[in-house]
């Protein structure tokens, strides 16, 4: 009889230490997902620091390189197109440097989003080991991340409109002067081909 009873105080003890010990693992691991879940949005703005790079880059030689268009234009006097190449010139270099100053902001948007998604990923570790009261804090810092984000997204978006204005102006441009010494049957094929894409069932 004795004997039946310890056994089963042993095996009720034992069933406790384990509950126990799957209850700290569970917490453990949801703590550990918790903490990774702002890995995901740090890739995305390493994805998106790498193409803004490269973009900022490029808007930087084209910056240059209107620059120095612009400077060799300016003392040639004796072409006749030379004020309209000019003012489009002048327009391409306005553009560029915008775009240059919303990629640096983007750019600085992101690196800050990046240091909040890592600030907010040891605020849920230190919340969980310390206490619970402080919870609000990571969700403060998740949410500033996420402006941050979005923020740097909205200069990308208003850059590409910006470098889409660009290109149709300069291809205009182009254009307008190409129609002066290109053939008259290749002008009205694509003067027919435009009226043809602008019909309504298109």
């Amino acid at each position: 009889m004795f004997l039946n009873a310890t056994a089963a105080l042993l095996t009720m003890i034992g069933e406790e230490a384990v509950a126990v010990q799957s209850t700290n693992l569970a917490g453990a691991v949801a703590v550990l997902s918790a903490m990774i879940t702002p890995a995901v949005l740090i890739a995305a703005c390493g994805s998106l620091t790498i193409s803004t790079g490269n973009r900022l880059a490029r808007a930087v030689e084209r910056t240059r390189e209107l620059s120095q268009q612009f400077k060799s234009l300016a003392k040639d006097t004796s072409d006749a197109d030379a004020p309209e190449q000019r003012a489009m010139l002048f327009d391409q270099l306005r553009r560029a440097t915008r775009r240059a100053r919303l990629l640096q902001r983007a750019m600085t948007r992101i690196y800050l989003a990046v240091s909040v998604f890592v600030a907010t990923s040891v605020a849920i570790g230190i919340v969980a080991v310390t206490s619970q009261s402080y919870a609000w804090v990571p969700i403060i810092l998740g949410l500033a991340g996420g402006a941050l984000l979005f923020q740097a997204s909205v200069f990308l978006i208003v850059e590409s409109r910006i470098q889409m204005r660009a290109v149709r102006n300069e291809m205009k441009f182009t254009w307008e002067a190409g129609r002066q010494i290109a053939p008259s049957d290749l002008i009205e094929q694509h003067d027919a081909e435009r009226r043809w894409m602008r019909r309504p069932w298109r």
